[in-house]
This record gives structure tokens, sequence and C-alpha cells, in this order.
């Protein structure tokens, strides 16, 4: 039977692979490629890079009566590109390595029996993940983002399957750059592809905390493939690839439309909300509730090691929210970054205060994971609030964590050994409000097509609030549904929980053929 699942698995990637090319793209004319990178970058892209640039009609009489300096001005232009490309692509390895920061969070906050198992989740999720973001996923989501100002290009991606309602047109998902193949093997599209699976990837990590400790490894293959493909790509065509939800404010004058400048509801919301449906359907650890339904407390076996990796992750994040401004010549990533190490300051402390006020302890597993409420709720704000709103929305974001945490335990009995649902999906949330109730209208000029800064209710615009209302409830009903689903139809299939016998023993051994803890491991003796 497994040899069949797997032998199942390679034969559907196989052939995915085998589909020709020509029949996923679009039959409309495309710019042609720039494999190298050679003529991205002319003087064209020096103009609006400040106030006061020479138009295209100024650029044309220079290399008429100053061929010289029509060439200087191509350079000048290339390096803008190059320097902001640059930018985007060490932001990019700066995510890449939060993946070790979840790996060791998530790994130190569950039991030493487990360790290898949820380190293998971990670990492959990131190659899995990454193979499905490849194949369609990138597609889906960037298709038709219709080119990337910064980099120069990318122009190629401008093909969005729509759909028109009321003389309006809705943007559902994009449909050039499968496999970053044809007109998509391009130096700019390749690195916006980079730097868009690593975003990819830590919403595909969050549910791995939530499910840990009686999950099998074959669903959870099957798992990263599908958030990877489908799941994510699609809520993040709506928000940051040209769709729907990007364009409410042209269409509907609701403020900018929805804005999530580096992705508390694109990743994190997407991933808390995928991490309580499968919580959901999987079930608790056994031995988590008591009969009478109050919880037991199963604590994590290495608490060092889970404050390293939230360290690794907040070292991370400075690429997450600076990065995101796909441009290393905006000097608005000051203020980017300084915003989101207030925010994880304010939620580590507020976290710790709350914990020793109502339990009597400064708890660290709830300041660490303070700190990562900090920067998840202000993922979606950074780049639109001042330093004062950003510790705010930290502190805010450390209470809503622990008592969400308590809630989701207590109340809806669901067994969350990492918090993640709380962290992730709660302050996703949170995060998108924030940006339609603090943003000061100082940054944000023509994003997503509109004029003027991005401004909140409490600066005198409440538009925009409800832009950001229709965002969270889209991604919670979408995501939950189809995640849901997903998981029930899977469990079907491929069941998702390990033996009760395996649980209890641990899954190293049974799921991966690893210990974590080999000595720790007791040895069956034959007489």
């Amino acid at each position: 039977m497994k040899k069949g699942i797997l032998t199942l698995l390679l034969a559907l990637f196989l052939t995915t692979l085998a589909l020709p090319l020509t029949a996923l793209a679009d039959d409309a004319p495309a710019p042609v490629s720039d494999p190298s990178g050679a003529s991205i970058g002319t003087a064209a892209d020096v103009i609006g890079v400040t106030a006061g640039a020479p138009t295209k009609e100024d650029m044309e009489t220079l290399a008429a009566k100053e061929p010289l300096a029509a060439k200087l001005a191509d350079v000048v232009g290339h390096n803008r590109i190059a320097i902001n490309m640059v930018w985007t692509l060490i932001c990019g390895f700066l995510v890449m390595f939060m993946q070790a920061g979840f790996a060791l969070a998530e790994t130190g906050f569950t039991r030493a029996k487990n360790a290898g198992h949820t380190m293998a989740m971990n670990m492959m999720v990131y190659g899995i993940g990454m193979l499905g973001y490849w194949i369609c996923g990138f597609a889906l989501q960037m298709g038709g983002v219709g080119g990337v100002a910064t980099l120069g290009g990318a122009q190629a991606l401008a093909n969005e399957f729509t759909i028109t309602i009321g003389g309006n047109d809705f943007g559902l998902f994009g449909t050039t750059g499968f496999f970053l193949s044809g007109v998509s093997y391009d130096a700019v599209i390749f690195s916006v592809f980079l730097f868009q699976m690593v975003f990819m990837d830590t919403t595909a990590t969050i549910p791995t905390g939530t499910m840990a400790e009686r999950w099998t490894f074959k669903s959870f293959v099957v798992y990263a493939f599908f958030i990877s493909m489908f799941v994510y790509p699609l809520y993040a065509n709506w928000v940051w690839g040209g769709g729907w939800l990007s364009s409410l404010g042209k269409l509907y004058a609701l403020g900018h439309g929805a804005v999530d400048f580096a992705g508390s509801s694109v990743v994190h919301m997407t991933g808390g909300v995928a991490a309580l449906a499968g919580g959901i359907v999987l079930g608790p650890r056994l031995g988590k509730y008591r009969e009478d339904g109050t919880p037991n407390a199963l604590p994590g076996h290495h608490i060092p090691m889970a404050i390293a990796g939230c360290f690794i992750l907040a070292f991370g994040w400075f690429g997450f929210n600076a990065g995101s401004t796909l441009a290393g010549g905006d000097l608005r990533i000051g203020v980017i970054a300084v915003n989101t190490m207030l925010a994880s300051a304010a939620g580590s402390f507020s976290a710790m205060l709350y914990m020793w006020l109502f339990y009597g302890k400064p708890d660290i597993s709830m300041v660490a994971n303070g700190l990562l409420a900090g920067l998840v709720a202000i993922t979606a704000p950074c780049a639109f609030v001042n330093s004062v709103s950003a510790v705010a929305i930290g502190a805010i974001a450390g209470v809503l964590l622990c008592a969400s945490v308590f809630f989701v335990e207590r109340t809806l009995k669901i067994d969350d050994p990492v918090g993640a649902i709380s962290v992730h999906g709660v302050n996703g949330a949170f995060g998108m409000l924030c940006v339609g109730l603090f943003s000061d209208g100082t940054y944000g000029d023509a994003l997503n097509g509109v004029a003027g800064g991005v401004t909140g209710l409490f600066y005198g615009e409440g538009s925009q609030l409800m832009a950001q209302l229709i965002a969270i409830v889209t991604n919670f009903v979408f995501v939950f549904i189809v995640m849901y689903a997903f998981f029930k139809v899977l469990d079907l299939i491929i069941p998702l929980r390990v033996k009760p016998e395996h649980e209890l023993e641990g899954l190293d051994q049974h799921e991966v053929a690893v210990s974590a803890y080999p000595e720790f491991v007791l040895q069956k003796t034959h007489r």
C-alpha cells in the first residue's frame, strides 16, 4: 500500500513535468525574455527615481544632443535596477534562513520522541513547497502582476484570468510563469520567483507546528504540494498579484484596496487558518485532554532550542518586511526595519507582563511567541505607521497571543503544540486591521493604482479599514473551507493520523527512520 501511494505520487509528479510547456502558456504575444539581464535597466529606469526626474522627452532630446550623457544615463538606470535586485535577493536569502528558525522553534516546543519527525517536516516543506510553487504556484500568483517597476522588468507576467461583474474585471489567477519556462526564463522573473517562493514556504511550514507529533509523513507530503501549488498562490494573487482584492480601491474607492505590505494575511493568516483546519480534522495528541475536557500540559523538550529559533526568525524578519519594498533605493526601509524591531520588543514585553500578572510567572515560551506575534502583526502595516503605532501594535499583539492560546486550547479544544494558530492566524488578521487603523498617510502613494498615501481610520480615512475587513473575511472563508475539505478528503485516501501505538512510542523511527536522540530510546532486548 505504501509503495503504491509513493509510486502514484512520483508518477503524478513526472507526468506534470512532461506536460507540454506551450500548452500552459498564454497565446497572447509576450515580450522577449532576457535570461542574462544584460538589457535590463536603461535610461528609462532613471525616470521617476526622484521628484523632478527628467521626462521621456528630456531623455530623447539628451540622446540626440548629448549621446555620451545618454549612455551615462543608461548606466545609471542599469545600476539602479541592479541595486534593487541585489537588495531583493539578499532579503530573500534572509527569509529562506527563517526556515531554520521555524524548525528549531517547532522542534523545541514539542517532545523529544518526535524531534526528528518535526525537523523532517520543516526540512521537506522547503523542498516540496519549492517544487510545487515552481510547477504552477508562482504562475497562479504572479502570472498576471503586470511587471515589477523597481526591478525594471517582468512585463511578461501580464496575463491574468479575470471575470467581469457589473462591468468591472476581477482578477482571479495568473496564467504565465509555469515551470519558469518560455518567456518566464528571465533574470527579473527568476529574482521575483525566489523572493516570493520563500514567503510561500513560510506559510506552508506554519501548520507543521500545529499538527506536530501525530501527523503521518506521507499525508504531509501531499499537503505540501497542495498548499504551495494552489491555496497560497490564489489568495496571494488577489492581494499581491493584481487580483481582485487589490482592485477594491480603484473600483469602489475603498482606500488603496486590500493592503498587506509584507504578508500578515497573505503569509501568516493563510498559514494560521490552514493550521486551524488541520488541527480540527487531525484532533488532539493522545493525553492532551482529560475525561472532563480540561487540558494537560505536554511541555516542549528543549526551550533553549525554541528560543534560539525565535531569534533566528526575528533576524530573518528584516528581510521579510524591509525586503518587501523590492528596492534598496527606497529609503523607507529604515522606518520599516525599526518598526519591525519595536513591534517585536513590545510583543514580547506585553506577553511577559500578561503571564506574570495573571499566572504569577513570566512564562518564557509565551514571551517568545509574543515576540513572534508582534512581528506578525506589524508585517502588514510596517511601511505605513510611525514608531508609536508600531509599539502599540506589538503590545496589543502580545496580549492577543496569550488570550488566544488559552482560548484555542481550553474553549475550542484544539491542540496546537506551538501556538501557531494564535501567533500567525489571529495576529495575521490583527495586522491587517492595523493597516486600516494606524496608517498615517506618509507612504504608499500610487499603491494599487490609487493616488495618495495609505491612511487609516485614526488619521481620518475609514474606507481603507473596509478594504482590510473584506480581505480578512475572504482569507478566512476561502482558506478554511478549502483546507478543511482537503484534509477531510485526504484522510479518506491517506490517513492523516499515525497509529496510536506509534504516537505513544514516538514518530521518529516509525515515520522518518531516524531518532533525533537515539541515546534516549529504549532498545528491546532479545533473549
